[in-house]
């Protein structure tokens, strides 16, 4: 039974409420005069902020636009990225360009070989070595290779 006793004396009870506000309000003096302190304390810190109000605004200005002009530059999306990027589509503009034109040679090339009579003739002669009845064809003789088996010896 003592091992009881001592476990219920340890419980608190909680004062009333008119208890409770009593010591906020005897304590309200205490905390005023903390408050005050920490007032005057800061006092010299923030009359130099706002003494110094313009500086700090400009300050915070030029930061501002160095940023947006780093951002605007090398950004993303910035002029470095978009000269980048104009020069890459000119490089394949032109490269277009040229596949056009060799497409269309091509184009024509195909609508001659279909109906021109003398472009079949000289693609037929150029390709198969044909040669009309008097003509003779010279023809570049081709490079010896090296015999492999000379070589090992």
């Amino acid at each position: 039974m003592d091992f009881r006793v001592k476990q219920f004396a340890k419980v608190r009870t909680f004062p009333n409420p008119e208890a409770r506000l009593r010591a906020v309000v005897d304590r309200a003096p205490e905390a005023e005069a903390f408050a005050d302190h920490c007032v005057e304390k800061a006092r010299p810190f923030f009359n130099a902020i706002y003494g110094s109000r313009r500086r700090l605004a400009t300050g915070g200005v030029i930061l501002l636009t160095g940023w947006m002009f780093l951002h605007v530059m090398f950004g993303a999306n910035g002029m470095v990225i978009y000269k980048t990027k104009r020069a890459e589509y000119q490089k394949v503009q032109t490269q277009i360009g040229e596949l056009q034109k060799e497409n269309d040679q091509y184009t024509q090339k195909i609508k001659a070989l279909q109906s021109d009579p003398r472009t079949i003739e000289k693609e037929a002669r150029e390709q198969l070595h044909y040669a009309k009845p008097g003509e003779v064809v010279y023809v570049d003789p081709e490079t010896p290779k090296p015999d492999q088996s000379s070589a090992r010896k």
